[in-house]
């Protein structure tokens, strides 16, 4: 077993792994930009090192900082958490060439699962059904055409690198393909800096379903259920549920099986998860693997028993899993929230700032993963995640009418939320039902305020907005005539969130 881990990560993931790490004896160690100094998971590690300024461009996304930590604290292991650089080959190969573990699959496998088009490639050859469209990237406008034609419109444009709902355009008819093509290239250029895109047929109205494997280095492989993840905004998922309400015990097996089949294509080891789309007939099609654990994890350690952060560390230090498929039971439903800081009142606007009062919900089956604490002031840099909020019940309406009682337990004062936005949800007919697709929140929100709709970049614009309202309500405040902050520092980090 390892004899201390860095976490190459910040918030509420890293906090849950040094966690996991508590519990099996291993030491930990942190990193931090500047915005974090005072973060939770700074506070909890045994060891904590600086990396840099707030922009995670110059600190959690240089590789080479982290590594030097690595070999600084002498962690003999790296567990990346999620984002970042968590499904970064490169990253996993710097870990591998200093000497340093990375809990996770091999360089090659993140690779190849992080091209959507070698991915499908691959995932073909191994009998996975996957949605209609190209196995190779588009090349002109006169191919993107030539296909759509010949799979029906509407049809999607992805990005090959892409993740995060970014690199994604929706193409009703022809006229439409040109404008989208080229925007969805520009965007995955920026954003991933790969322009490679593939064309798929639109699914309407399907329902996002995900498998969790698991697979160590000696040729074992399982799956732990499935995770219904249809509730997005912005392609964002926003609460997500184990089991799903759709899903059978013979559809489960059958999904089961295509995610093992994808482990086997992937020669994939560690902790990972298959995506599938499934339609209004539920036949399902592969959609993507991520590499690495998901936020959404709780909710299937709360089902099935199974600790996800300590399993990881077992296959990365070489342990073979300690039970089989047949072992592998659910037991009751979870269903969890992200809170976000930010306001649904307002567009879903960022909201940062400093937590002035903060009281978690407990009781019960409920669970929070959370990276705050009363007094922590949100940043502007990062993701607005705050917390994962999961509720467990012996059936699916307690374990709803549990999550229902845990956000209004839940009070966050000082910034806003989303936790009544998950409250009105969760009140929903259909949702109740389990009556749900990915565009099950855009169409609530249209129908119960048109003005609530808003574009991506409206968003931008938005995030940006607040950044700088943030800035400067952080300008220096004269305290016998003289500044608490200086100048220049202030308005370094306005220039700053102005090029961000």
């Amino acid at each position: 077993m390892f004899s201390k881990i860095l976490i190459a990560n910040r918030g509420e993931i890293a906090v849950r792994v040094i966690r996991a790490c508590r519990e099996m004896g291993i030491p930990t160690v942190a990193v931090y930009s500047e915005a974090d100094r005072g973060a939770l998971h700074v506070r909890m590690a045994d060891e904590a090192y600086a990396i840099g300024p707030a922009p995670s461009r110059e600190s959690y996304l240089v590789i080479e900082k982290l590594i030097d930590v690595a070999l600084r604290s002498r962690a003999d292991a790296v567990h990346p958490g999620y984002g970042f650089l968590a499904e970064n080959s490169s990253f996993a190969k710097a870990c591998v060439d200093a000497g340093v573990t990375f809990i996770g699959p091999s360089p090659e496998s993140i690779a190849l699962m992080g091209s959507k088009v070698e991915s499908r490639r691959t995932v073909s050859q191994y009998g996975v059904e996957m949605v209609p469209g190209t196995l190779d990237p588009v090349a002109s406008e006169e191919e993107a055409l030539r296909i759509a034609s010949s799979i029906g419109y509407p049809v999607m444009i992805k990005a090959s690198a892409g993740g995060g709902g970014k690199g994604l355009r929706f193409v009703k008819s022809e006229p439409e393909m040109s404008s989208a093509l080229r925007n969805t290239r520009s965007e995955a250029l920026s954003a991933f800096g790969d322009d490679t895109v593939y064309i798929e047929k639109f699914v309407e109205r399907p329902r996002h379903i995900e498998i969790q494997v698991l697979a160590d280095l000696h040729g074992n492989a399982v799956y732990l259920g499935e995770r219904e993840c249809t509730i997005q905004r912005r392609h964002q998922k926003v609460i997500e549920e184990c089991p799903s309400p759709l899903v059978d015990a013979e559809m489960r097996a059958r999904m089961g099986d295509a995610a093992l089949r994808v482990v086997k294509a992937a020669n994939y080891h560690n902790a990972g998860t298959v995506e599938f789309l499934v339609d209004r007939d539920r036949r399902f099609y592969f959609l993507e693997m991520n590499t690495r654990l998901q936020v959404e994890h709780p909710v299937t350690e709360m089902v099935t028993g199974i600790d996800l952060v300590k399993q990881q560390i077992r296959i990365a230090a070489g342990e073979k899993l300690s039970f089989l498929q047949q072992d592998v039971v659910l037991r009751g439903s979870a269903i969890e929230c992200r809170i976000y800081a930010e306001d649904p009142e307002n567009n879903f606007f960022p909201s940062p700032g400093k937590i002035h009062f903060l009281r978690t919900p407990a009781g019960p089956g409920i669970r929070d993963d959370s990276g705050v604490y009363e007094g922590w002031t949100v940043p502007i840099d990062y993701d607005p995640l705050i917390s994962k909020l999961a509720a467990w019940g012996a059936t699916r309406d307690e374990a709803l009418e549990r999550m229902k009682r845990a956000l209004r337990e839940y009070r966050v004062e000082g910034i806003k939320t989303n936790i009544s936005f998950f409250s009105e949800i969760l009140e929903h007919p259909n949702f109740k039902r389990g009556e749900m697709d990915t565009g099950f929140i855009e169409r609530w929100l249209e129908s119960r305020d048109p003005e609530s709709r808003i574009s991506g970049v409206e968003q931008d614009l938005a995030v940006l907005a607040a950044a700088l309202h943030y800035a400067q309500q952080s300008a220096p405040i004269l305290q016998a005539g003289k500044p608490t902050e200086s100048p220049w520092k202030t308005s370094g980090r306005i220039r700053s969130l102005r090029r961000r």
